[in-house]
Formats: C-alpha cells, sequence, structure tokens
C-alpha cells in the first residue's frame, strides 16, 4: 500500500470517528402532526396540529439520534371552528389542562445510513405511553432557498385514545387513531 492510500484511509477513518452530531429545528410551516380516525364507520376522519416545534439531532456516522417535539394541542384544525373547541374539551384533549402533546425520543433506528423507526415516549393529556414511529420517508439535503443543510421526514405510528384517556363515543368513533407527522428541519 502506498503512502497516499495510507493517507487517505486513516483521513477518512479519522473525519468518520469524529462526525459531529448535528442539530435540526423543527421548522412550524412544514411540520404538521395528523391523527386519522374512523367516524361511525362511515369514513376516515382527518385532522391536523398547526403549531410545532421541536429539535431533531443525528449523527449519521455512529447511527445515532434523537427526537425531541411538542405540539400545541390548541391548535388543533379540524376545518370547523365548534369542533376544535369540541376536541379541545375534556372529554378529549383537555387543552385547559394540558396545553400540549409531547414526543421524546428513547432510541433512533437505522438502515443504509438513514433513520427507519424512532422509539419514544408520546405524552397526550398527562399520560405517556412508549411507540415506534416508523419513518416512511427521509431526505436531507441543502435547502434551495436558505441555503442550509436540512432534513424531511414522513412518520407514522398508531395508538388507542383510550389509553389516553380519551374513549369518548368508542366504539362509534374508533379507538385506534393514526398518527402521522411530516416534518422539515432546519440545520442550526
Amino acid at each position: 500500500m502506498n503512502k497516499l492510500a495510507i493517507v487517505a484511509a486513516v483521513s477518512a477513518f479519522s473525519a468518520a470517528a469524529f462526525a459531529a452530531p448535528e442539530t435540526f429545528n423543527v421548522e412550524p410551516t412544514h411540520t404538521y402532526p395528523r391523527f386519522e380516525y374512523s367516524h361511525f364507520g362511515y369514513s376516515n376522519q382527518q385532522q391536523r396540529f398547526d403549531k410545532t416545534s421541536g429539535k431533531i439531532v443525528l449523527d449519521r456516522a455512529a447511527q445515532t439520534g434523537s427526537v425531541d417535539v411538542t405540539i400545541d394541542a390548541t391548535s388543533v384544525n379540524t376545518g370547523y371552528a365548534l369542533f376544535n373547541q369540541h376536541i379541545q374539551a375534556e372529554d378529549y384533549f383537555d387543552t385547559a389542562k394540558f396545553p400540549t402533546i409531547t414526543f421524546k425520543s428513547t432510541k433512533v433506528k437505522f438502515d443504509g445510513g438513514k433513520p427507519v423507526a424512532v422509539d419514544g415516549n408520546l405524552t397526550i393529556k398527562g399520560v405517556t405511553k412508549p411507540v415506534t414511529l416508523t419513518v416512511t420517508s427521509f431526505h436531507s439535503m441543502p435547502h434551495p432557498m436558505l441555503k442550509k443543510d436540512a432534513i424531511g421526514a414522513n412518520a407514522t405510528t398508531k395508538v388507542k385514545r383510550s389509553e389516553f384517556n380519551m374513549g369518548k363515543n368508542v366504539p362509534y368513533v374508533s379507538d385506534e387513531v393514526s398518527l402521522t407527522i411530516a416534518v422539515e428541519a432546519i440545520k442550526e
């Protein structure tokens, strides 16, 4: 092996060994958590939250990371103001007492250098349950307008709302709820 090859190999190893975690701030105008449930079996209803904040830390070389997201539960948007008030009431989100929903990761799983799942604790209405978010897509590149590195992902999981003290009208309105988060984040 020649000296140039040895230097290149050592340099590559050193760069990988010292790769630092990257921190990304959730971009609130392109991050919308949604939830979907069956309404009396007639249709699946989809609602969303309009205000989300948080940080995502990724160390792709070490294949580790963390996700810390806060959703403003008072920003629930059903497209109908009266229904927004209805599901913010005590029987559902009870936003007067519990104005936020949080997700804090415990582990980020990687495959081929990309995150594919995030284990963590979801807290709704003061109740914390472990969930796994399955990452259905992940993309990383320089943001063409902001000229900073950015990431984006879609992730999904299912929960039972009765486990979060929100079981009113089960089984007419399904207990199982699909949660999906479309997230974009900009590097600090």
